[in-house]
């Protein structure tokens, strides 16, 4: 297969420093990554480093997207009106500022990469079509390896594939008016994985991302991503290549250690985003910490659950809703006034009032799928940006709720679009932080160091197991912080 080449749009790093050379990548994630995340992500990046954290949307599935205007309406929202189908670049090409909705809107959602999953050259070349006015590349999946994507043919199922893989990259290359990227896992071999991504790279792709575990590392087999892999790559790649890393990355130290490990230009953040939208942001200098941020006595500390989530909440309604949010009271830290007793009551809001509500009143819990009625099935919810919120709280507030389960229970009551009720997981959630808070200063020094992170061991290039990186990343349940997958050899045991 002949190199391709393309004189028409920047290429490779003259492209990757066109958009500021990021360093800090937000995954591309299945219904995860939609623009309220992203934009809560971005939320934690400085107006100087807003532009190093680049942002990819869900993987969207070229066909349905390109064939199903429901689906696209539900998934990609750059316009307040529906995307003209087919794809029309002159009409693209006229909309105002004015008509910029959300995604990939130049004020607040940029840098971004939009992913697709194909097999069909075609299909992918009219879907990128579709999206390419509002986004600054399209990605290819080729790392997807879910059990649907083998039935599909795509994702990391097509890496036995490699005439359709260049055929699909090459397409868009000398077609789209944008850069094409691609997201490929490592193969069997170092020089298999070098060979595989040289295919790609001749293709026409201008940044390749790599994630250091093969096709069947997922669920209790997931396991540790190989960095040295990356590094093999980075060293027989051609310097101009613009590569990013995908995997472990639990932590923000844990980017500087793969930047220095790899020699990457940038990595990429899927899972740890997930537990903790905080962790492209660095925290905030000591003094400085207001009323979002918690730092313990010695200095550790992270972003508060009950501060992520009213920011996200802020999110929703200023941008997906657009109208104001509610009025809210600062947030309570150690030292303000105790107006009631903290107490493991959940609170719900009515409005602007809010009153103790105990668990008993909540009502039981459903043991099995409630039907809906008519009604409620007819004003089902559509928006990627309210579907997604219930599955974040569940990852974002996973210590909180396990430790606080009336409010697990609650949340999983959620019906998605119901800004009153989530309005009420807050309010919940802001009682229960403000509990811990008050317990902690009641603490011994020993209580409080049993909450706070082990230092890592001495010697970096052993893993430590499971339970000693549970140990290291641990924080007190109130502040975000990263989930901590078992090692397949745990799992198994």
């Amino acid at each position: 297969m002949p190199a391709a080449t393309s004189t028409r749009k920047l290429h490779g790093r003259a492209f990757f420093e066109s958009i500021g050379s990021p360093r800090l990548i937000l995954a591309p994630m299945v219904d995860q990554s939609e623009f309220a995340w992203r934009m809560l992500s971005r939320s934690f990046m400085t107006p100087e480093t807003s532009k190093d954290l680049l942002a990819y949307t869900p993987m969207f599935h070229a066909r349905m997207f390109t064939d199903t205007p429901k689906y696209r309406e539900s998934h990609f929202q750059p316009i307040r009106a529906p995307l003209p189908s087919p794809s029309d670049a002159y009409q693209n090409a006229q909309y105002e500022p004015s008509h910029l909705y959300l995604d990939g809107n130049p004020q607040v959602d940029r840098p971004l990469f939009v992913q697709f999953c194909a097999n069909e050259p075609n299909e992918l070349l009219e879907a990128a079509r579709h999206v390419q006015r509002f986004c600054d590349a399209v990605d290819l999946n080729l790392g997807c390896p879910q059990g649907i994507a083998k039935r599909g043919h795509y994702g990391a199922f097509l890496q036995e594939d490699w005439d359709t893989i260049y055929n699909l990259i090459n397409r868009l290359h000398l077609e789209l008016d944008i850069p094409v990227t691609a997201k490929m896992r490592i193969l069997e071999t170092k020089e298999r994985t070098l060979e595989y991504a040289r295919m790609i790279l001749s293709a026409g792709a201008s940044i390749i991302t790599v994630h250091g575990r093969q096709r069947e590392q997922k669920g209790h087999n997931t396991g540790l991503a190989d960095w040295t892999v990356l590094r093999y790559l980075r060293e027989n790649l051609p310097s101009e290549t613009v590569l990013f890393a995908n995997g472990n990355i639990l932590r923000h130290e844990d980017i500087a250690k793969c930047l220095e490990a790899t020699g990457v230009d940038g990595v990429m953040s899927a899972e740890g985003n997930l537990y903790d939208p905080s962790i492209f942001g660095e925290a905030p200098p000591i003094g400085q910490e207001g009323r979002e941020y918690w730092r313990s006595k010695d200095g550790k500390g992270g972003y508060r659950m009950d501060a992520t989530l009213r920011r996200y909440m802020d999110i929703v309604h200023k941008y997906v809703l657009g109208q104001d949010p509610p009025p809210r009271r600062p947030l309570f830290v150690p030292g303000d006034p105790v107006d009631e007793p903290a107490s493991k009551n959940t609170t719900v809001q009515s409005g602007p009032q809010k009153r103790p509500l105990e668990h008993d009143e909540l009502g039981p819990v459903p043991t099995k799928k409630q039907k809906r009625s008519k009604a409620e099935k007819q004003e089902k919810c559509t928006s990627p940006n309210l579907c997604s919120m219930q599955a974040h709280l569940f990852h974002m507030l996973r210590p909180l709720v396990s430790k606080h389960t009336n409010i697990r229970d609650a949340l999983a009551r959620c019906r998605s679009g119901d800004m009153a009720v989530f309005e009420n997981i807050l309010t919940m959630v802001e009682e229960a932080v403000k509990s811990g808070l008050i317990d902690y200063e009641r603490m011994t020094p020993d209580e409080r160091e049993a909450l706070m992170p082990e230092a890592p061991p001495e010697d970096l290039t052993k893993d430590p197991g499971s339970l000693a990186t549970v140990a290291m990343c641990k924080r007190p349940w109130w502040v975000c912080q990263p989930y901590v997958r078992p090692l397949p050899r745990e799992a198994m045991e």
